[in-house]
């Protein structure tokens, strides 16, 4: 690990700060007209997901972390766990799905994640941005309604309901953001 001062730290730096690894998701340097100079920085836990905002001096050093990011295939699902493989290694890892979170749905079989390790602990994981799924099901259109701003509910392959345009039907494949689970456009 390396040491770097209070005013270096940017966000997506991730540091060792009271005994906990933190992530610094913004960071805005102050310099008040009495006093010394100091970096605010807003803390985001990596374990616990808590919030903490902390001054750091330029005189202040913090241990900078380095985390190993590795590629992995998602297998299976077994009960609550998820069951991913090293890509370079083929050892197999179980993550619980609480752990995914919400887009464990968007997983589907040999689809690529990349797992953020700490030592040879997960901290975290990364879906792809983008995945394409069929739609099972769709409201049919209501008529009279405006094209600009009207969006119906429809059921993904995978369970999870989205907002589409009204021409897009059942059976048709689209493109979903897996972080902000929306409809983005139709699949090609």
């Amino acid at each position: 690990m390396a040491k770097i001062s209070g005013n270096e730290i940017r966000p997506g730096n991730v540091i060792e700060h009271d005994g906990g690894l933190w992530v610094a998701v913004k960071t805005n340097s102050v310099k008040p007209g009495k006093g010394g100079a100091y970096n605010q920085v807003e803390l985001k836990n990596l374990i616990t997901g808590t919030k903490l905002n902390e001054r750091f001096r330029s005189a202040e050093t913090v241990e900078q972390v380095d985390l190993e990011y590795k590629d992995f295939s998602f297998l299976y699902e077994q009960g609550d766990a998820l069951v991913f493989m090293d890509t370079e290694s083929y050892e197999q890892l179980e993550l619980d799905k609480d752990f995914v979170g919400d887009r464990a749905a968007f997983l589907q079989d040999g689809m690529m994640v990349t797992v953020r390790l700490y030592g040879e602990k997960p901290i975290g994981i990364s879906l792809p941005d983008q995945v394409v799924l069929a739609i099972t099901e769709a409201d049919p259109v209501v008529k009279g309604q405006t094209a600009a701003s009207s969006y119906k509910p429809a059921i993904l392959e995978n369970g999870v309901r989205v907002m589409v345009p009204p021409f897009i039907e059942a059976g048709e494949k689209i493109l979903v953001d897996t972080n902000e689970i929306t409809y983005l456009r139709r699949a090609d």
